[in-house]
């Protein structure tokens, strides 16, 4: 076997894999939380984009989460399973799918309202610190050509 030669490099040294092994943290933060409610993650995430009341299809809230609508569109479908969400197409153009609550998902949001602050105690950042953080995190999407 012959040795590469350069600098060694390891997970350790890049930011990529801090952001990637702080995701995984996240999950398993959330989880517990989210257990109880029945959601995963990205469908904890398509609710709260429901919950702010607007009116929503698939491809906006898959513009809200930066996801594609291939993948939204299988999160509707279990969320529309476990009697969360309604999925209809609009009647003006037959191409957009309307998504609404139901009953039960608009009552869901009173059960999740611990959910951030849950989270936010975890990290042990103040409001101040993680709005910092945020910035620095949106910063860098932006450099990406994300956002």
């Amino acid at each position: 076997m012959t040795e590469i030669e350069g600098p060694c490099l390891t997970p350790e040294d890049m930011l990529c894999f801090d952001v990637y092994a702080l995701g995984q943290s996240f999950g398993r933060l959330y989880k517990p939380l989210l257990d109880p409610l029945g959601l995963t993650y990205p469908q904890y995430l398509v609710m709260i984009v429901l919950w702010t009341g607007q009116e929503n299809t698939v491809g906006r809230i898959g513009e809200r989460l930066g996801l594609e609508t291939s993948t939204v569109t299988p999160l509707l479908k279990r969320l529309e399973a476990a009697g969360l969400v309604t999925r209809r197409r609009s009647e003006i153009d037959e191409r957009r799918v309307e998504v609404g609550l139901t009953p039960r998902g608009r009552a869901l949001r009173a059960e999740a309202l611990h959910i951030p602050a849950c989270v936010e105690g975890a990290t042990g950042l103040d409001p101040n610190e993680i709005r910092a953080l945020r910035d620095k995190l949106i910063g860098l999407r932006r450099a990406f050509g994300q956002d």
